[in-house]
């Protein structure tokens, strides 16, 4: 297996650049989006087998490293190429002012034609799925299947609420100049505990927390950008009335409200061809409550897709 990586600080040159498709919304759009090009690792074999590559997508505040082992396990169990993204303002991509699911959307769009790829299976967990979600609605033809992890086009969690208040935390995280990235991160999480008080939450809230060049910590995230659209765009799904036919499934941890059964016939006018699957002991984070179930269940589906 070999991983191909790519990042870099700049937009999409205009011949990768996007319009709006004709689908219809309900809420008015805007006439053109301008896309990033997303930074991606590329899990591959040398001589790639001729079924469609794994798009995968993480949530809010996440990146693709985090499903760095995830995408090497589903590679080797299905033999076929995973992509993990990072999203805009996320990660190694470039930060900027918009962030919605219809521009990522179309980052996802300009990312498959810039490595030339006619159909994938698209995975995303969290504002990653709803993302995911969007671009099987808005450009079938481009997906041959679709995999949600743990969110819903119909309902957002009350748990929601929290995340405002992790990010003003995260704004207001003061670090000495010139300190080592380690230090750096006891400070922030000393800090962060008055208002985060779960470990294993500030310990991913932590994993943006990186060292320049200069020598000095910061973000990685986009977080002015990502507080100022979260209730009005990452919160609620767009109302559209696309159908999308595909296969599909959402997969649900037992412990999380993300999805909840009286969701599911509703889901289904959505999504007709949507399969259900609940793990057990599983919170919002499945992929890292129950990693191998997560990969067992999601290279089961991989495996009927041809």
């Amino acid at each position: 297996m070999r991983i191909i990586s790519w990042k870099k600080e700049f937009q999409l040159s205009a011949p990768l650049q996007r319009h709006f498709s004709s689908a219809k919304f309900t809420t008015p759009q805007t006439d053109r989006i301008q896309p990033i090009q997303m930074a991606y690792s590329s899990y591959e074999l040398t001589s790639i087998p001729s079924i469609s590559p794994l798009i995968i997508m993480h949530g809010l505040l996440g990146s693709k490293s985090n499903w760095r082992s995830l995408s090497k396990s589903l590679h080797a169990q299905t033999c076929r190429r995973v992509v993990a993204v990072d999203a805009r303002n996320h990660g190694e991509s470039p930060h900027n002012e918009n962030h919605s699911y219809r521009y990522m959307a179309e980052d996802l769009r300009a990312l498959l034609t810039l490595l030339e790829i006619d159909r994938a299976v698209l995975l995303g967990h969290s504002m990653g799925g709803r993302a995911m979600m969007l671009t099987a609605l808005l450009y079938p033809n481009l997906v041959k299947g679709l995999i949600v992890v743990d969110t819903s086009p119909i309902r957002t969690s009350e748990s929601i609420n929290l995340v405002d208040s992790f990010l003003e935390a995260m704004r207001k995280i003061e670090l000495p100049p010139k300190v080592p990235i380690l230090i750096a991160k006891n400070i922030a999480d000393r800090q962060l505990s008055t208002v985060v008080k779960d470990i294993a939450t500030r310990q991913f809230l932590l994993t943006n927390l990186l060292e320049t060049e200069e020598g000095d910590c910061k973000w990685r995230v986009n977080l002015d950008v990502l507080q100022r659209y979260l209730v009005k765009q990452v919160a609620n799904f767009p109302l559209v009335t696309n159908v999308y036919n595909g296969p599909t499934l959402f997969i649900k941890g037992a412990l999380s409200d993300y999805i909840k059964d009286s969701d599911a016939e509703e889901i289904k006018r959505i999504f007709p061809n949507a399969e259900f699957e609940r793990v057990e002991g599983a919170g919002h984070s499945i992929h890292s409550d129950q990693p191998s179930k997560f990969v067992q269940i999601v290279s089961s589906f991989l495996k009927k897709l041809t």
